[in-house]
């Protein structure tokens, strides 16, 4: 009896705690959750609010929350979509959010000091490849001429933007801009769509401190337009064409309005694209908390990486509070196809990748290419030596959290230890691109001045 009446009296003072406001004490219960795992954390923060943009690469974010990969961590997350990327950058800085699926170059830029500066970094790589550019109908049939064709009959890929340059050429006699649309100053679709541009010798203008619409000198004017509008606007005659993530490249196709003429994996093969960010403020005060979300969002991605899972992923990812697109938009892209003109469908099982390859690490590597691509483009605009760049990446990219993360999974039977890279950040030098330079992040000044079009640096002695 007294044993009955004191496990009524525990429970009593649990549900007295439970209702009481106030500070974090309240999340003791989520603590006592994450202390019943196999590799237990005390989690300082269990409810958190994290933000994403209606693109195919927020799964990670749906599939840790339905999959049941936080509450494993015994973290109560809330995903909330958000209606463009500055809206993320701000309320990720201004604690709104505690952290967002985020373009890879936000927290790069916020740290180098283009935009709104900020101490954010980013422990957990979202994803590789993932993006197309698409160009109109109209476009399309005045490029169409000037792409190749192999033996098949079938046109040859993947399509450079030399097919393009005498479209803009004509548009330019004829006294009309060439408008095409990107996502956002410092997102991976400008980057790309520059460098597939300028590898065909078309400008796509230069940033200065008093022109930050990134238009000097261009021959195609690119504007920002939000994902999920791209579409409407390329409908609408806007803008001829843009650079995007899925699901909106193969929407131009599914409504008829556009055809996708190259892919960012055309551009730089399994190029890195979007990360998860926080503030430094969070992380600090926050350890266990930042190593739990991260642990929940690398399981994420291997279960993406399934080819079993990719259907039951498209069927979450089409649920209205994610991305809300058509399953069979969605699976153009996600079940490993991608279909450019309407019934030309091409096997491209890496189009999205979640986790081979070492998707998840934080590569330095990976941001120091965005660094390299904001010198080119004026976006920074003094020259800096080659030991900034170093060291501007390792204040943003945070493998160290990364590698507590998998080492914990590896205790707990989630991951394999192989698939932890014995690396020091810095992947090897690759020509992986679609002009064929090689890029060996180690020697940035070098790579900035390979190219004709952009800015260049004075070779360091």
């Amino acid at each position: 009896m007294k044993s009955t009446l004191l496990k009524v009296s525990q429970l009593l003072f649990v549900l007295l705690l439970l209702s009481c406001g106030g500070n974090n004490k309240k999340e003791s219960p989520s603590i006592a959750k994450a202390e019943t795992t196999n590799n237990a954390l005390a989690i300082e923060k269990p409810q958190l609010t994290f933000g994403f943009i209606k693109l195919t690469d927020m799964a990670p974010l749906a599939i840790a929350k339905e999959k049941g990969f936080f509450e494993d961590e015994g973290l109560f997350v809330s995903v909330e979509a958000q209606s463009n990327w500055k809206n993320v950058l701000d309320r990720v800085i201004d604690g709104q959010l505690d952290g967002s699926h985020m373009l890879a170059g936000q927290p790069i830029a916020a740290g180098a000091g283009f935009g709104r500066q900020a101490e954010l970094v980013t422990p957990f790589s979202m994803d590789l490849n993932g993006n197309g550019i698409t160009v109109s109908n109209d476009v399309w049939a005045k490029m169409k001429p000037n792409v190749p064709k192999g033996a098949d009959g079938k046109l040859v890929h993947p399509i450079k933007a030399d097919a393009l340059k005498p479209v803009i050429t004509d548009y330019k006699n004829n006294g009309k801009p060439f408008k095409m649309g990107m996502v956002f100053p410092v997102s991976t679709h400008n980057y790309e769509i520059r460098y597939w541009l300028a590898a065909a010798g078309i400008h796509p203008g230069m940033y200065t401190a008093s022109n930050v619409q990134g238009q000097i000198d261009a021959e195609v004017l690119l504007s920002v337009t939000p994902p999920p509008q791209m579409p409407a606007t390329l409908e609408a005659g806007t803008i001829y064409g843009y650079c995007v993530g899925e699901p909106w490249n193969q929407q131009a196709v599914f409504k008829g309005i556009g055809v996708p003429v190259t892919t960012n994996y055309d551009i730089w093969k399994n190029n890195p694209e979007k990360v998860f960010v926080m503030t430094k403020k969070f992380v600090e005060e926050n350890p266990n908390t930042a190593v739990a979300v991260t642990k929940a969002l690398i399981r994420a991605g291997k279960w993406l990486d399934d080819p079993a899972n990719r259907v039951e992923a498209v069927k979450i990812l089409s649920k209205s509070q994610y991305v809300g697109a058509d399953e069979a938009v969605l699976a153009n892209s996600m079940t490993g196809t991608f279909e450019f003109e309407k019934g030309d469908k091409r096997s491209m099982p890496d189009f999205n990748v979640f986790y081979k390859y070492n998707a998840t690490y934080p590569f330095y590597s990976d941001g120091i290419w965005f660094l390299t691509q904001m010198r080119r483009w004026g976006q920074i605009p003094d020259s800096k030596p080659a030991t900034w760049y170093d060291q501007t990446i390792k204040d943003i990219y945070r493998p160290d959290i990364w590698k507590k993360a998998a080492n914990a999974l590896v205790t707990e039977g989630h991951i394999p230890a192989t698939d932890i890279p014995e690396t020091d950040g810095y992947k090897p030098a690759t020509a992986d691109f679609i002009d064929g330079k090689t890029y060996d992040a180690k020697d940035p000044i070098g790579y900035i001045n390979s190219f004709k079009i952009g800015n260049k640096e004075e070779a360091e002695l």
